[in-house]
């Protein structure tokens, strides 16, 4: 064999390491080898289009009748597009029916009366409803999912999907209503005595003025306005529906009632108690996680819920500040017929105020920091990828179980803190994670 030339010594370097590269990686960097091999890549976080590279993501749902999707911000784009074409695939896929999210109760109903009969416009109930600590639920992104849901009940009016809001932070005059309307048709005698209980608590300004004007209020009147509520509730458990229409009008009633129950109680916590701020934190989420297991046995439909990375996992980011999550409470209720999957990104933008919650601004943050659960998750070769975190390899899962730093943003920034231990396995079942982010679009 002749002697090789320069050029041909390189070549022959080149193939060798090549081969070589994946084993001399995997000895390098076990972490990063099992995360890779766990990733399946996604083609977009759009929808529309080929759904073909979400079969990880029905896999891994499997036959769960709920599924949290979280997000690492309230305000980027990309977290709220996938949300929607996840939600498509399962609707078209998987037999989803419902999409929930962490919004006021009362929002849900009117936009579900949009959704399944085309009653109201969906700008205006947006603009009317979300304010405050829902403003940043009042985005083109969550227009366009109501607007593509209405369009398939337009194909589909026997078997529609519906909307749902699982929050209590806000009570609108329609529910109220819709209590009241009932009472003075089933039981009119009792119409004097339910409208003395709710004085004072319909709203009568917007949204927004309305949730601070309540939170203002002495302790003694917002509790003394619980009491009330839940008498009121107590008025129309006693009541007796006929049949079986019947008993399915009264069940959503009763529900309408228990949410206005939920939103005083609620505000009937003193907020200049530490402990009993947690323990209002918990109180939202054990609610909000009845409320959509209620939803699932009243309609039997399997949900889409959408929230905070904080709300879907299992465990908080900080348990002083929220002591059990509702996917801890959703867990318990439903078992395996609950999934959480966590949204993450690397680096990027989104809205949220300023620390002092006046201004709704735009904020831009760097790659993630080293150390962070962030930033070996963007050594991964793939812009965005969906992993299961119950199945991936062992060095993967031992690495999975350790909190490290994680970025998790609210509805304010910057905050005290912006970063939180967590341990990705124990929160979530299953982890989209994206590169790059931008900020949602705002509705006017």
């Amino acid at each position: 064999m002749p002697p090789l030339r320069p050029v041909g010594l390189l070549v022959v370097l080149a193939l060798s390491l090549l081969t070589a590269a994946p084993a001399a990686v995997a000895a390098q960097d076990p972490v990063g080898s099992a995360l890779q091999r766990a990733a399946r890549p996604l083609r977009t976080a759009e929808p529309g289009g080929d759904v073909g590279d979400l079969r990880p993501v029905g896999g891994a749902i499997g036959d769960a009748v709920v599924v949290g999707t979280g997000e690492a911000t309230h305000g980027s784009h990309e977290f709220l597009t996938m949300k929607e074409r996840v939600f498509r695939y399962l609707v078209e896929r998987r037999g989803f029916r419902t999409f929930a999210l962490e919004t006021a109760w009362s929002t849900g109903v009117r936009l579900d009366d949009y959704v399944v009969h085309g009653e109201g416009d969906p700008r205006r109930i947006m603009r009317e409803d979300l304010q405050y600590t829902y403003a940043l639920n009042a985005t083109a992104e969550n227009l366009r999912l109501v607007e593509w849901m209405r369009e398939y009940n337009r194909r589909h009016p026997r078997d529609p999907v519906r909307f749902m809001g699982d929050d209590w932070g806000y009570t609108g005059p329609e529910l109220y209503d819709r209590v009241t309307d009932y009472v003075a048709g089933v039981r009119p005698d009792l119409l004097a005595r339910l409208d003395a209980l709710y004085r004072g608590l319909r709203p009568a300004v917007p949204s927004g003025e309305y949730q601070k004007a309540y939170l203002a209020r002495p302790l003694s009147e917002r509790q003394e306005m619980a009491s009330r509520t839940g008498r009121a509730l107590g008025l129309l458990e006693s009541l007796e529906p006929r049949g079986e229409a019947g008993r399915r009008e009264f069940a959503e009633v009763l529900r309408h009632a228990t949410v206005i129950d939920q939103t005083a109680t609620g505000y009937g916590f003193d907020f200049e108690d530490p402990r009993q701020v947690a323990e209002a934190m918990r109180y939202r989420d054990d609610v909000m996680a009845d409320n959509v297991v209620w939803w699932h046995r009243h309609t039997g439909h399997r949900i889409l819920l959408a929230g905070h990375n904080n709300h879907i996992g299992y465990e908080p980011e900080d348990p002083q500040v929220l002591p059990r999550t509702q996917g801890a409470f959703l867990r318990d209720r439903l078992g395996s017929g609950y999934v959480s999957i966590g949204l993450t990104f690397g680096r990027g933008s989104f809205k949220a105020t300023d620390p002092e919650e006046v201004h709704m601004l735009t904020h831009t943050v760097g790659p993630a920091r080293p150390g962070s659960n962030e930033h070996t998750l963007d050594r991964v070769r793939y812009d965005r990828f969906v992993m299961d975190l119950r199945t991936a390899p062992g060095p993967a899962r031992r690495w999975l179980a350790g909190a490290r730093p994680t970025r998790s943003v609210g509805t304010a920034y910057p905050e005290e803190r912006n970063w939180f231990d967590i341990a990705l396995g124990r929160c979530f079942d299953v982890l989209i994670h994206q590169d790059r982010v931008r900020a949602v679009d705002l509705l006017p």
